[in-house]
């Protein structure tokens, strides 16, 4: 007697995204680590020396934490009202911080204690950057102003007031000290020389600018503002290169990743997009639980920080590839197995085989409405809908559908409902839910009416789901359609010049046999 073959789980294609060497890399950032701060996270910076301590600027505070022990070893409380933008010093050893009071505060991290005081601005200083010869601090205030610092005399040296509003975002160049760059809300991008002490270039981002971003040759820059990120090339009049529009909602943020080669932007819409510098694609995306206000990025990717409008830090740190395993080479023996262990090797190998899931069990049986319990009541409907959708169709096909479906009482039956209505817009799984939709209605049909209370709404979201899933096919096919017609002008018009390129060479070569026949004949009478 054959033994029963158990259900085939037929293996759907999954909708997931491509994998690439992006993907991969940037999943093997760990599992984020959570700090709770006061107020929003306003600023993260690396230090670029090791240990690569990073200092988050929230409310009065600036807190450098340990990328490894994830801890506060450091806290610079010299604020009296709200802290912006600390920034580490090239060197690591200097940090400057703006303040709401329109200060310019310098720290040595080592003793956390205050070495200058920068004062002229008269609103707050959301923005400051050292220069690249690590002599000057550029601070860029709500006052409309741009003020250039000297460090040894705490004097300031050039103010540029070109902005007609607040001024939150500013950098300068990493590769000249004498460049400087700043965004204003009123859309405005400024370029300075500060050699010359006036402006160079001025461009509109066409939104309110939150951040700018040199890359490391100096000869392009990046703004955000808005749902977009723009690139300007500097060199070349600040010429738009592109825009990049993966946001759809304000970007607050924009970091260097992998030593210069990622672009990242972060936004209110929690997300974190990955972009390849050479080609502006987008390669990957973080996800975050709140809006992102800022971000930092370690050298080489070793920690990768996010802070939130909450007060949320997220800390995720690089992990090691995993090294694939090696199996250990044994040498082989052949040993001819005696007839009594094949025969035992045979009654196990059937025992195996005669282990069955309990829907096949019930397959076994004939027991229909038990076979489709026994799936919907497992926990598959998110994990594993393949292996209803499986049952579904060997019920269809064993025409037991019906007789699986009816009688059913109203929690089994709404529980098949909504497993239909989640499950029918996905193309792996529409041609047997509708089988079993259609069913469904033709086993009810004279009781549909009778439903109430939760059950009857279970029934009117499957005819909204099916209305929708009709609407969306018409309007595909529709579309389709328009495609089709605009396939074929585009094709005629092709041919058409195609015949009229035909007509030109036919008419220039008759031209030319004219002309040639008129010098024969001239030459024959001469």
């Amino acid at each position: 007697m054959t033994s029963f073959k158990p259900l085939n789980i037929k293996k759907y294609p999954k909708t997931g995204q491509v994998v690439t060497p992006d993907t991969e890399y940037w999943k093997r950032l760990s599992v984020p680590t959570l700090a709770k701060e006061f107020g929003a996270i306003d600023y993260i910076d690396f230090s670029p020396i090791e240990p690569h301590y990073f200092a988050v600027t929230c409310s009065v505070r600036v807190q450098i934490y340990n990328p490894i022990t994830k801890l506060v070893v450091k806290n610079l409380s010299r604020f009296q009202e709200t802290a912006y933008g600390g920034t580490f010093r090239q060197d690591g050893r200097l940090l400057v911080a703006g303040d709401e009071q329109g200060l310019v505060k310098l720290f040595d991290t080592s003793s956390k204690n205050v070495l200058r005081l920068f004062k002229g601005h008269k609103a707050p200083v959301h923005r400051v950057n050292f220069t690249s010869d690590l002599l000057h601090i550029v601070s860029f205030s709500d006052d409309k102003t741009v003020k250039l610092w000297d460090v040894a005399s705490e004097k300031s040296i050039h103010t540029f007031a070109e902005h007609e509003d607040y001024i939150r975002a500013g950098t300068v160049n990493p590769v000249s000290a004498d460049v400087v760059v700043s965004g204003g809300y009123d859309g405005k991008i400024k370029l300075y020389d500060t050699r010359t002490r006036e402006i160079t270039m001025s461009v509109d981002h066409g939104s309110p600018v939150e951040s700018l971003l040199f890359l490391p040759t100096g000869g392009i820059f990046i703004s955000a503002g808005g749902t977009e990120v723009r690139v300007w090339d500097a060199f070349a009049g600040c010429r738009l290169l592109t825009k990049l529009s993966q946001h759809h909602k304000t970007v607050t943020c924009l970091r260097l990743g992998s030593n210069g080669k990622r672009i990242m932007s972060g936004g209110l819409d929690r997300h974190v997009k990955i972009y390849d510098v050479s080609s502006y694609q987008t390669v990957h995306t973080l996800d975050f639980p709140n809006a992102v206000l800022s971000l930092g990025v370690a050298p080489n990717d070793q920690t990768v920080v996010a802070g939130m409008v909450d007060g949320l830090i997220s800390i995720q740190n690089m992990e090691a590839p995993a090294q694939p395993k090696q199996t250990k080479s044994r040498r082989r023996i052949n040993v001819v197995p005696a007839r009594a262990d094949i025969e035992v090797d045979h009654q196990i190998t059937v025992e195996q085989r005669q282990r069955l899931e309990k829907y096949d069990k019930h397959l076994k049986r004939y027991e229909y409405s038990k076979c489709l319990d026994s799936v919907m009541g497992r926990g598959l409907t998110s994990k594993s809908p393949e292996i209803i959708v499986s049952v579904m169709q060997e019920l269809i096909h064993r025409k037991g559908m019906h007789r699986a479906l009816a009688p059913r009482d109203d929690n089994s039956l709404m529980q098949v409902i909504s497993f239909i209505c989640r499950y029918i817009s996905e193309h792996r799984f529409m041609r047997v839910l509708i089988d079993v939709a259609t069913i469904l209605l033709d086993a009810y049909e004279d009781k549909i009416h009778t439903f109430t209370g939760a059950l009857g709404k279970k029934f009117l979201e499957l005819s909204y789901v099916l209305e929708r899933e009709v609407a969306m096919t018409y309007e595909l096919l529709e579309l389709q359609g328009s495609l089709e017609l605009l396939t074929a002008a585009s094709n005629v018009s092709s041919s058409q010049d195609n015949m009229i390129h035909f007509v030109r060479d036919d008419i220039i070569a008759s031209n030319l046999k004219q002309s040639v026949m008129a010098k024969e004949s001239s030459v024959v009478t001469v």
